[in-house]
């Protein structure tokens, strides 16, 4: 498993927050909800499997805060790598309208259909129901 952003920047932002609240004698409003979505790609060599938080509601919305790679069959040398770079760049730009990492194309596109996966899964009404 793979942690895109770390504990530093997490930290950083909790006490950010706390210390600002506290600092400025004003209220401040809690952080916006956020939750993790799983999702699916295929990579040069198999299936790529992440994990994204993602904060928001709505398309226009959505944020998204960090990405896991729980699993991948590609190599940690090539593919592993372009999905730490595509991480980071996605985590930037939030969204996945990249362009792939040359030599490592079908890892890329794994990748970021996985990203996309979750997004997706995100965007879906919390409950279906289903008639019979």
């Amino acid at each position: 498993m793979y942690r895109i952003r770390g504990m530093a920047v997490s930290c950083w932002v909790l006490f950010t927050f706390m210390a600002g609240g506290c600092l400025s004698g004003t209220v401040r409003s809690a952080p916006e909800a956020s939750r993790f979505y799983e999702g699916r790609g295929e990579g040069y060599e198999g299936p790529i499997h992440v994990s994204v938080q993602i904060a928001g509601t709505s398309k226009t919305s959505l944020r998204i805060l960090d990405i896991v790679i729980l699993d991948h069959q590609d190599d940690p040398a090539v593919g592993g790598a372009a999905m730490e770079a595509l991480g980071e760049a996605v985590l930037a730009s939030n969204g996945t309208d990249l362009d792939g990492v040359s030599g490592a194309t079908e890892s890329s596109r794994g990748f970021l259909a996985a990203i996309d996966d979750a997004l997706q899964q995100a965007l879906l009404p919390e409950t279906l129901e289903t008639f019979d």
